[in-house]
């Protein structure tokens, strides 16, 4: 296998955290980069009479534009010691902005964290890595929430 770009998808949250540490450690091992992406869920939009957004709306996208930067340099920070790393900040739904940055990109992998769970939730809200996987053009690993690097 010849990994040369390598995705990882993260948000603000410990699942995703895990699946930057794995992503930055497969980097490592075969000498690829990295493009950290985190999708802008849209925030539904009060649209005025005459078809222009709300100001409202331009504010919360502005802002989540920003955290989302700030979130992809921590990640690196933490995580990248050295590795050309490239930030996607994008606003869209969360697997099909993940799938299409990762094309765009021309990923040889995809890493995404999934947050395990099960019953209802996953029944009506499905799983974002889940249909990642289903739907990428190239291998996608999956880091469970569970998991825990052995010494």
């Amino acid at each position: 296998m010849n990994l040369k770009k390598i995705l990882i998808a993260v948000d603000n949250s410990t699942c995703s955290e895990k699946a930057a540490r794995v992503g930055y450690g497969v980097a490592r091992t075969f000498g690829a980069e990295v493009a950290l992406v985190n999708i802008i869920e849209p925030v539904p939009a009060n649209v005025n009479p005459d078809l222009t957004l709300a100001p409202v709306f331009l504010e919360a996208y502005d802002n989540s534009e920003e955290n989302s930067h700030l979130l992809l340099k921590e990640i690196e920070n933490k995580y990248g010691q050295g590795i050309p790393t490239k930030y996607m900040s994008v606003v869209d739904s969360a697997a099909h902005g993940i799938i299409h940055q990762s094309d765009e990109y021309g990923s040889d992998l995809i890493v995404i964290g999934t947050y395990g769970r099960t019953g209802l939730y996953h029944f009506l809200m499905g799983s974002v890595a889940e249909h990642v996987a289903r739907k990428s053009a190239c291998p996608v690993l999956i880091v469970p929430n569970k998991y825990e690097e052995k010494e």
